[in-house]
């Protein structure tokens, strides 16, 4: 079998053009949800942070497409600074995109996991569904795990069912899964394809097979 062939330089090019493409446009957060400070994103943008502080980031930045086109802008502007001192433009933005590269590598290895605490918010009161005005819980579309942090009181080893119902309370998903310790936290994590629902409002359910759900307010946005 021959050696594959080497990209070349017009090839990786486009590789990075797409790669970039896709990172500034498949990850909407509008309301901007876990996002960094612009300063924080300037400094990962001009390589002035320590790999410890990005570290902290990286799943972050590979999922977030205001985040990206924020740290394209002070990118930009970084290249405009190395051009006023004779560097070269097109090395920093390889090296930046080969970066950031990278990181979606790192992170589709795994799937992409959305935690959900519910020791924080109240469960919805069947007797006056309508009588809460927190805020709920956010589910993003891009999620295809879902981990349940469980209200004190759980217990691990413990099979629980996992619903989702729409506004009209059809059922639009189902599933089994057997609670774990974690951190001192009982949890419970189901597969789940966000990307199915439309955005909106819907109900969360948790509850031992047989028994009475538990419901939370969640909300999937655009």
């Amino acid at each position: 079998m021959s050696e594959p062939e080497e990209f070349s330089q017009k090839e990786e090019k486009r590789f990075l053009d797409l790669l970039a493409q896709g990172l500034s446009q498949d990850f909407p957060n509008p309301e901007r949800v876990g996002c960094p400070d612009a300063e924080v994103l300037r400094g990962i943008a001009l390589r002035k942070l320590p790999l410890t502080e990005v570290q902290r980031w990286l799943d972050h930045l590979s999922t977030c497409s205001p985040c990206f086109q924020q740290a394209s802008e002070f990118r930009k502007e970084a290249e405009r600074q190395r051009r006023r001192r004779r560097w070269t433009a097109a090395g920093g933005t390889a090296i930046l995109l080969l970066a950031i590269a990278g990181w979606v590598w790192m992170y589709m290895r795994k799937p992409a996991t959305e935690v959900l605490d519910l020791r924080q918010v109240p469960a919805v009161n069947p007797h006056n569904p309508s009588s809460e005005v927190q805020q709920p819980l956010v589910l993003y579309r891009w999620a295809r795990r879902l981990t349940l942090d469980l209200p004190a009181g759980s217990e691990p080893g413990i099979e629980e069912e996992i619903a989702i119902f729409s506004e009209s309370a059809a059922e639009i998903f189902d599933a089994t899964a057997t609670t774990r310790l974690e951190d001192e936290v009982v949890c419970v994590e189901v597969d789940v394809d966000v990307s199915r629902f439309e955005p909106g409002q819907y109900l969360l359910a948790v509850r031992r097979p047989g028994l009475t759900w538990t419901e939370y307010r969640v909300s999937i946005p655009y």
